[in-house]
């Protein structure tokens, strides 16, 4: 019931710019739960993907090219939504996979591993919580123009996201050095270990003595 009427939301009532504002699309995505369903916005998050040379491969994205959707992002946002410690869901809009879709498919389709990159590939992940994007994040939306102050796409049609203390705080989102910015920074193996909780296959099971 709570997981259909996050996706109702998700669906029904935010602002979409397809590839172009990514952390503009999570963070409308958080204001509408928190208007609509404000009991779950502790359970849900922005994350941000990149690295140093702001240079991450992404699978299964729209934007990607080839059988396998391969997209090289300078970064990327997404929505997840941990209602409990054995169960995460990622919003994605740029994926080609299902929509949410579990985090364990969507991390091991979508990043696969570390272990075939070379180091400035590898993938950092900050973590913020949604109420700490709402209050934190701010975008005056200058990577989306030209240097001649041309839109690279036309803009979203609500005004550019701002909060009393800044202007354009996006840099500080996407950096991924640990204690600088909002929220936690992981790699990919401790952003997994942090977010999937396997099944205990002995539930259930009987040991003799």
């Amino acid at each position: 019931m709570i997981l259909q009427i996050i996706i109702n939301v998700i669906k029904n009532f935010y602002d979409y710019t397809v590839f172009l504002c990514s952390e503009e699309n999570v963070w409308k995505l958080c204001e509408q739960v928190k208007k609509t369903y404000p009991s779950e916005l502790p359970k849900c998050y922005a994350v941000f993907v990149s690295n140093e040379r702001r240079t991450v491969p992404l699978w299964r994205q729209k934007a990607g090219r080839g059988d396998e959707k391969l997209v090289i992002w300078d970064y990327h946002v997404f929505f997840m939504h941990n209602p409990s410690p054995n169960r995460c869901l990622v919003f994605d809009l740029d994926t080609t996979l299902p929509f949410p879709t579990y985090f364990h498919k969507y991390v091991t389709e979508t990043f696969r591993s570390d272990y075939a990159l070379t180091s400035e590939h590898h993938r950092f992940f900050r973590v913020i919580p949604a109420e700490k994007y709402l209050a934190e994040f701010s975008s005056d939306r200058r990577h989306m123009r030209r240097p001649d102050g041309s839109w690279i796409k036309p803009p979203p049609s609500y005004p550019p996201i701002q909060t009393s203390a800044s202007s354009h705080s996006l840099d500080d989102f996407i950096c991924m050095k640990p204690g600088k910015g909002p929220g936690a920074v992981y790699d990919l193996l401790h952003f997994v270990q942090q977010f999937y909780k396997p099944p205990d296959r002995n539930i259930g099971t009987k040991t003799q003595n």
